[in-house]
């Protein structure tokens, strides 16, 4: 799916579509302000920033340690080797796409280059990994949807105000999206194996 996303990106193909999404979310007299009131616009900031890399850092140091402090010591490496090896993938795709940042006035700071979306690759790969994690070590049904569900609707919410705040294309949320949940399904099936082979270990 990425691949396919990031060829059409490539070729120019989905500028149409990237376009048409923006343009609906755009102020018709004023495109450089999105749609709707101002506090909407505040929320997006605050909702954008829980795909930060620094409260992702703290979601991990959250999360690592209570798997350590659980006895868990696999899961703690696997936790960690997930999101810091996210981080890492999402910068070397970033520099091999170095595609430029939507042509619009952002209403959030940006340093990095726009193809994929690094909040929501990385919220993709924390939230879901960590949701992964929570319903594994619970029984009721009831709880493992409610954990999964969760994190999903965080990695959505992340990724959408991306696109709303105009610092990234739709396609490059969609790209984070795919590569951030493929890695995050990754992690989960390392973890069930660890905890399948070496219960004892975590």
């Amino acid at each position: 799916m990425f691949g396919v996303l990031a060829e059409e990106v490539l070729e120019g193909e989905t500028t149409a579509f990237d376009v048409a999404i923006m343009s609906a979310l755009r102020s018709a007299a004023n495109p450089a302000n999105p749609i709707g009131p101002p506090w909407l616009q505040e929320a997006a900031r605050d909702v954008t920033s829980i795909g930060s890399v620094v409260f992702l850092g703290f979601v991990l140091l959250a999360a690592v340690g209570y798997l350590l402090l659980s006895h868990k010591r696999a899961l703690a490496v696997l936790m960690a080797v997930s999101v810091v090896g996210g981080e890492l993938l999402s910068t070397i795709l970033k520099m091999s796409f170095d595609r430029p940042r939507p042509d619009i006035l952002h209403v959030t700071r940006v340093f990095t280059a726009s193809f994929p979306s690094g909040h929501a690759m990385l919220s993709a790969i924390a939230f879901l990994t960590i949701g992964a994690l929570l319903a594994r070590a619970n029984e009721d049904q009831r709880l493992k949807g409610y954990f999964m569900a969760l994190a999903v609707f965080l990695t959505v919410a992340v990724g959408v105000s991306r696109v709303y705040l105009a610092v990234h294309y739709p396609t490059d949320v969609l790209a984070g999206w795919c590569i951030g949940s493929g890695w995050a399904i990754l992690c989960w099936t390392v973890a069930l194996w660890f905890q399948q082979t070496s219960p004892s270990r975590g």
